[in-house]
C-alpha cells in the first residue's frame, strides 16, 4: 500500500508542475496577479507530494520491502541500516526521486523567500522550474518508475554494489544533486529574464545566492568523491579524468565564471548576456551530465547501467531545453542594454579573463569527454582520453587564472592602477619565489612545472592574504581599528578571502600528491619488508574477519621510522557474497606532511595464496590533504558569502514600468 501512495504523490505532482507550468505564465501575460501568485501554492504542493514519495521509497528500504523491484536490485536484509538509506538514492530510479525532490525543494525557495521578485518575474521563473519538473517527472513515471512491483517477490535481495556502501559515498550524490539542480533555478531566472526582456542589477541581486549555494554544494561533492575514490579505490588516487567525474566538474567550472560573472552584472549593469548566457550553458552541463551517466554510454562505478530507451528520452528533454532556451537567448540578447564601459586594466577586465579561461578549459574538458564517444559512435573505434591530454590541456589555462586570481580583488571598478597593485605585491613574489626555491632544494627531482605550480599556489594564498589585510589596513593603522574595519567588511569579501585562499591550499595538495608521490607494488609474505619515503612497512600476515554482509582478508602492517614505531595499518581484502563482488579497503596514517597509503591485492595464485603471500601496494603522498583542506576553505567560504546581510534582505523592488506587468518587455 505505501508504494501505491508514492506513486499516486508522484503523478500528483507531475499534475501541479503541469497547471504551474501554464497558468504563472499566462497570467504575467495578461496582468492577471492571482494566477501568477498562483505559482507559490503549487510549488509547495510539488515539493509535499514529492517528499511523500521519497519518503514512501526510503522506507521500503528501511523495511527491506522486497515487493518493490528497487529494492530487490539494490537492498539486502543483512546490509546495516545506513546504507538501506542510502539505498533510496543509490539507483537510477530512486536518484531521480530524489533530484526531484531537490528541483521542487529549489522551486518552492524561490516561491517562500522570493517575495522582494516582481511578481511577473517570479512567475515566469516557477513557470519555468515548473516545465523542468514535467520534464523529470515524467521521465520517471514513464520509463523509470522507483514503486514498480515484482510478484511472486523474492526471499531477500540483490545488494547494492558494495563499493557504493560507504559514509562518504552515501553523501556524495545528495550533495552533487543540490548543486546540479540549484543551477536550475539559476537557468530558470536566466529564461524568465529572457522572456521578460529585462535583466539588471536586481535581478543579478537575486541569481547570486542561488548560484552561490549551488556552487558550494557542488563543491562539497565533489571533493567528497574524490575523497571516496582515494581511500575506497584502493588505487591511491584523487582524481583520474573519468567521464563521469568529468561531466561533474564541468558545470563547477562554468558555475564560477557565472558567479564572477553575475558580481559584474549586479556592481557594473554589465556583461548581462553573458551572465545568461553561462547560467543556460551551466545547467545545460548538468544535464548533458545526466544523460551521459544515464544512456548507456559509459561504464563506469558511477554511472547507471540503463536502457536506450531511458537515453533517448532524456536526449528529448535535453534537445528541448537546451535547444529551447538558445533559441530564446539568441533571439532576446541581443535587444539587453550592454551596460558600463571599462578600461583593460579594471576589475571588469579581470573578471572578463576569468570568465574567459574557464570557459576555455570547460569547452576543453568537454571535447576530450565526448570526442571518444562521438568517434564510437561512427566508426565503432574505441579510443581513450585519459589524464595526459587533460592534464596536457588544462593546467596551462588554469596555471594564468591562478597568477591573475591573486591580482584581480585589488583591481577598482572601471580603471586601475596596475603598476601600483604590483609594487603591494613585491613582497608576495618574493617570498613565492623563495619557496619554491626551498622545496627544490628539499625535494630535488620532480617536473620543473611543479615547481613553477608551488610558486603560483603561494603566490595566491600570500596574495589573497595580503589584500585582506589590505582592506583593514593592518599594520598601517592600530590594530583595534583593524579589528573594528574587519567587523564592518561584508561578510561576501571574508567569503572571498576564504575561498581564494582554499583553492591555493587545495592547490598544494594537487602539486604535491601529483609530482612527489612514491609508490611500491610487492609481491609479500610474512616477514617481508618495504622501504619507502624513510618509513620501514613489515607485512605480519594477513587474518579473516567478519563483517555484518561481508567476509574479508584483513593485513597487518607494522610501520617504523628509524627505529621507532609509527603506527600499524590494518588494510582489507573484502568479498560480499550476496553481491558476488570484492572490494579494497585501504588503510592510511594520515599527516598534514603527507599520507602513507596500503591496499591488499588477491594472491597471484593458489600456490602463494596457501603461503600467505599478497600484492601489496604501499604509497606515500605528500600534501595530499591539503587537498581536502583547501576544498573545505571554498566552502566555508561559500557559506560565510552566503549569510551576507545583502543576500538575506534580498535585492531592492524593481523600479515599475508602465504596463510592466501586463505586457513583456520588448
Amino acid at each position: 500500500m505505501i508504494p501505491e501512495i508514492g506513486q499516486f504523490a508522484l503523478t500528483l505532482a507531475l499534475g501541479f508542475a503541469v497547471v504551474q507550468g501554464f497558468l504563472p505564465l499566462w497570467g504575467a501575460a495578461r496582468g492577471n496577479v492571482v494566477w501568477m501568485r498562483s505559482a507559490t501554492a503549487t510549488s509547495l504542493a510539488q515539493l509535499a507530494f514529492t517528499f511523500v514519495a521519497f519518503a514512501a521509497l526510503m522506507r521500503s528500504f528501511v523495511v527491506s520491502d522486497f515487493t518493490v523491484r528497487n529494492v530487490v536490485e539494490n537492498s539486502h536484509s543483512l546490509k546495516p541500516l545506513l546504507f538501506r538509506i542510502a539505498g533510496t538514492w543509490g539507483s537510477h530510479e530512486g536518484s531521480l526521486l530524489l533530484w526531484v525532490l531537490i528541483l521542487t525543494l529549489f522551486g518552492a525557495g524561490v516561491a517562500l523567500f522570493g517575495r522582494n521578485i516582481s511578481d511577473t518575474l517570479r512567475a515566469r521563473t516557477l513557470a519555468v522550474q515548473a516545465w523542468i519538473s514535467v520534464g523529470f517527472f515524467s521521465f520517471m513515471l514513464f520509463t523509470s518508475n522507483p514503486f514498480e512491483r515484482v510478484f511472486p517477490p523474492p526471499p531477500d535481495g540483490q545488494d547494492l554494489n558494495p563499493l557504493l556502501q560507504d559514509v562518504g559515498l552515501a553523501m556524495h550524490p545528495p550533495l552533487l544533486y543540490i548543486g546540479y539542480v540549484g543551477f536550475s533555478i539559476v537557468f530558470s531566472f536566466a529564461v524568465a529574464a529572457l522572456l521578460e526582456g529585462r535583466v539588471d542589477a536586481a535581478w543579478a541581486r537575486w541569481v547570486r545566492p542561488w548560484t552561490l549555494a549551488a556552487w558550494m554544494s557542488l563543491t562539497a561533492g565533489i571533493a567528497l568523491g574524490s575523497w571516496w575514490a582515494y581511500y575506497e579505490l584502493g588505487w591511491g588516487g584523487w582524481w583520474f579524468w573519468d567521464p563521469v567525474e568529468n561531466v561533474s566538474f564541468m558545470p563547477w567550472l562554468l558555475g564560477t565564471a557565472l558567479l564572477h560573472s553575475a558580481i559584474v552584472t549586479e556592481k557594473r549593469d554589465a556583461f548581462k548576456s553573458w551572465t545568461i548566457l553561462l547560467a543556460i550553458l551551466t545547467f545545460s552541463l548538468s544535464l548533458l551530465g545526466t544523460f551521459i551517466v544515464r544512456s548507456g554510454l559509459l561504464t563506469s562505478v558511477h554511472a547507471f547501467a540503463v536502457d536506450p530507451e531511458r537515453g533517448l528520452y532524456i536526449l528529448w528533454l535535453l534537445g528541448i531545453s537546451i535547444g529551447g532556451s538558445l533559441v530564446l537567448y539568441a533571439w532576446r540578447a541581443p535587444a539587453l542594454e550592454p551596460g558600463g564601459l571599462f578600461r583593460p586594466i579594471s576589475r571588469e577586465a579581470g573578471l572578463l579573463l576569468n570568465n574567459v579561461l574557464l570557459a576555455t578549459a570547460t569547452g576543453t574538458i568537454l571535447f576530450g569527454t565526448l570526442y571518444p564517444l562521438f568517434v564510437e559512435a561512427i566508426s565503432g573505434e574505441r579510443l581513450s582520453v585519459g589524464p595526459p591530454f587533460f592534464n596536457a590541456a588544462f593546467i596551462p589555462l588554469m596555471l594564468p587564472l591562478v597568477v591573475a586570481m591573486a591580482v584581480g580583488p585589488f583591481l577598482s571598478w572601471k580603471r586601475a592602477d596596475l603598476a601600483g597593485i604590483l609594487q603591494r605585491l613585491r613582497f608576495v613574489a618574493v617570498i613565492s619565489g623563495l619557496v619554491a626555491l626551498g622545496v627544490w632544494y628539499f625535494a630535488f627531482g620532480g617536473p620543473v612545472l611543479a615547481y613553477l605550480s608551488i610558486a603560483i599556489a603561494v603566490w595566491l594564498l600570500l596574495g589573497t592574504l595580503r589584500e585582506w589585510a589590505w582592506r583593514i589596513r593592518l599594520g598601517d593603522v592600530p590594530f583595534a581599528e583593524s579589528l573594528r574595519r574587519a567587523r564592518n567588511l561584508p561578510r561576501s569579501s571574508h567569503g572571498m578571502t576564504l575561498a581564494h585562499a582554499g583553492l591555493a591550499v587545495a592547490m598544494l595538495g594537487f602539486i604535491g600528491s601529483s609530482a612527489w608521490k612514491s609508490e611500491e607494488i610487492v609481491f609479500v609474505t610474512p616477514g617481508t619488508e618495504i622501504q619507502i619515503a624513510g618509513f620501514d612497512v613489515r607485512f605480519e600476515g594477513a587474518e579473516g574477519v567478519a563483517g555484518p554482509n561481508y567476509v574479508a582478508n584483513r593485513g597487518t602492517l607494522t610501520v617504523l621510522r628509524d627505529g621507532e614505531y609509527v603506527t600499524t595499518l590494518y588494510p582489507e581484502r573484502r568479498n560480499y557474497p550476496v553481491a558476488q563482488y570484492n572490494t579494497t579497503e585501504s588503510s592510511i596514517r594520515s599527516t598534514l606532511a603527507g599520507d602513507l597509503y596500503a591496499s591488499l591485492a588477491e594472491p597471484a595464485d593458489a600456490q602463494a595464496e596457501a603461503q600467505g603471500a599478497w600484492t601489496l601496494r604501499i604509497l606515500y603522498e605528500p600534501l595530499v590533504n591539503f587537498i581536502w583542506l583547501g576544498s573545505a576553505l571554498m566552502v566555508l567560504g561559500g557559506l560565510v558569502s552566503l549569510s551576507d546581510r545583502r543576500f538575506r534582505i534580498g535585492a531592492p523592488h524593481r523600479a515599475a514600468r508602465p504596463n510592466a506587468v501586463a505586457t513583456p518587455a520588448e
